[in-house]
C-alpha cells in the first residue's frame, strides 16, 4: 500500500513540533523532531516511488535517493548535521556529562529546523514531480 501522503503529513507534524520545541526552548528535542521531520520527507518519496527506505539516517537516505534524483549537496550537509542530533539529543549517556538539555543551543536548534524545514520542502517538490 503506498502511503507517501501519510509519511510526508507526518514529517509535517514533526516539522511543526520541532518549531514549538524551539519557541518553548526545548533546544533537544527540537533538534531530535527536525531531524525526524527530515527522515519521514525523505521516506515520504520512497513510499512514492514503490521503493523500501530503510534506516533513519537522512544522510544515507538522501544518498540512496541521489542514484534517481539530483540532491543539492547543501542538503546532504544540512542532512549530516541532523543525523548527529537522531540519539544524542534523547540519552543522557550519549554525552560526557550532563543532560541532553543542557547541550543543545538555540542557534542549534534554529539551524536544524531550518534544515528540516529545506529537506521537507525537497521531498514535498519530489513528491509533485511523482
Amino acid at each position: 500500500m503506498e502511503r507517501s501522503a501519510d509519511w510526508m503529513d507526518q514529517a509535517r507534524g514533526d516539522l511543526e513540533h520541532a518549531r514549538s520545541d524551539l519557541e518553548r526552548e526545548f533546544y533537544d528535542w527540537a533538534c531530535f523532531s527536525a531531524q525526524q521531520a527530515a527522515e519521514k520527507a525523505v521516506k515520504a518519496v520512497f513510499q512514492k516511488m514503490g521503493a523500501e527506505a530503510w534506516g533513519h539516517s537522512v544522510a544515507d537516505l538522501l544518498e540512496e535517493l541521489s542514484s534517481r534524483y539530483p540532491v543539492p549537496e547543501a542538503l546532504r550537509d544540512a542532512a549530516l548535521e541532523l543525523d548527529k542530533a537522531y540519539i544524542p539529543a534523547r540519552y543522557p549517556n550519549a554525552h560526557p556529562s550532563g543532560s541532553p538539555r543542557r547541550r543543545y543551543t538555540r542557534s542549534e536548534a534554529e539551524r536544524m529546523v531550518a534544515h528540516a524545514e529545506q529537506i521537507v520542502q525537497f521531498g514535498e517538490g519530489l513528491l509533485s514531480t511523482l
